[in-house]
């Protein structure tokens, strides 16, 4: 069975590669730059509101008492619950990124996972097995070098009713929290910014710079710089793989490890609002990273996978089940 297309979805031509998508659309200048605003500001009106309607369900089903919105939001003195609340507020990127791709570009959400389009399953299964040969060479890497041990101690953390509150918040939310993400930095700003310069190189650095500064103005330069290292790598990902799995998968890898060695050896405080960091830590994450990058391409390129829009765009084959 095909999924037909709508009526107002642009057509979009073959031989573009996925940074490059939003020339397709309609035209006009501040058409991207109107959807940079609206990701931001939607997400902090209508992320905030989507938390918290989904956490006033859970307080009316449990029978809790509701907790206000400042202090889920309060991250200097996480829980489980704010934990929660921020990983299903940065999930509305996902919607918001397939709105201003649809309302602003009358291009069809699907375009912002791949150049198939639509998400290519069997690729994204992949790039979660190859992120754990990453993950290890990350550990033999951080094992040698100094100044790795900053936020863990020596001892592991006794596991608590609090630890298996965080570990079901981790497993269930942290997905999606990890897809909001790159929906909105690798899917619509590559797209945006892609269309407005017409150079992946700048579609490439523009949403990376973009990463690091929503991560926190106090944060010091070498945790910025990890964090556009870890956004450049994803951004060449998009481009070179064609879609958006390989870096979810990355993502999600990423912050199931961070947050696995919070609760193991150190604090989740210190995991979400980093302020020191070392220059040390930028060879581990380029390490993950570039390891990733190179199985990922191979990957991708043994899968046979296209990194450019194909000349059947209009219609994502779905077989019958």
């Amino acid at each position: 069975m095909t999924q037909a297309r709508r009526p107002d979805d642009i057509e979009v031509p073959a031989g573009l590669p996925y940074h490059r998508i939003q020339e397709a659309g309609l035209p006009g200048l501040w058409r991207p730059l109107a959807g940079i605003v609206l990701m931001f500001l939607g997400f902090a009106v209508i992320g905030a509101v989507v938390a918290e309607a989904a956490f006033a369900a859970y307080f009316a089903v449990t029978g809790q008492a509701q907790v206000p919105v400042s202090q889920l939001a309060d991250l200097d003195h996480p829980s489980p619950e704010r934990l929660a609340f921020l990983n299903v507020a940065l999930a509305t990127f996902i919607p918001l990124a397939m709105v201003g791709s649809r309302l602003l570009h009358g291009i069809a959400p699907r375009w912002l996972a791949s150049v198939r389009p639509g998400i290519r399953w069997r690729f994204l299964v992949a790039c979660l097995g190859v992120s754990v040969v990453a993950l290890l060479a990350t550990l033999v890497v951080g094992a040698v070098l100094p100044g790795q041990g900053g936020d863990v101690s020596g001892s592991a953390n006794a596991f608590t009713t609090t630890t298996f509150h965080y570990l079901l918040v981790i497993a269930l939310l942290t997905p999606f929290q990890a897809a909001g993400e790159e929906y909105v930095f690798r899917g619509y700003l590559t797209q945006a910014v892609g269309g407005m310069f017409r150079s992946a190189w700048v579609a490439v650095l523009v949403p990376a710079f973009l990463f690091g500064l929503a991560h926190g103005l106090g944060q010091s330069v070498p945790v910025f710089f990890d964090r556009f290292a870890f956004g450049v790598v994803a951004g060449i990902l998009v481009i070179r793989t064609g879609g958006l799995e390989a870096g979810i998968a990355m993502h999600v890898l990423n912050n199931f490890l961070a947050y696995g060695a919070a609760l193991a050896f150190g604090d989740m405080a210190t995991t979400l609002n980093p302020t020191g960091g070392s220059w040390w830590s930028i060879p581990v994450t380029l390490t993950q990273s570039l390891v990733y990058l190179w199985l990922a391409v191979v990957v991708c390129r043994r899968m046979g996978l296209s990194t450019t829009t194909g000349p059947r765009v209009l219609e994502a084959p779905r077989s019958r089940v």
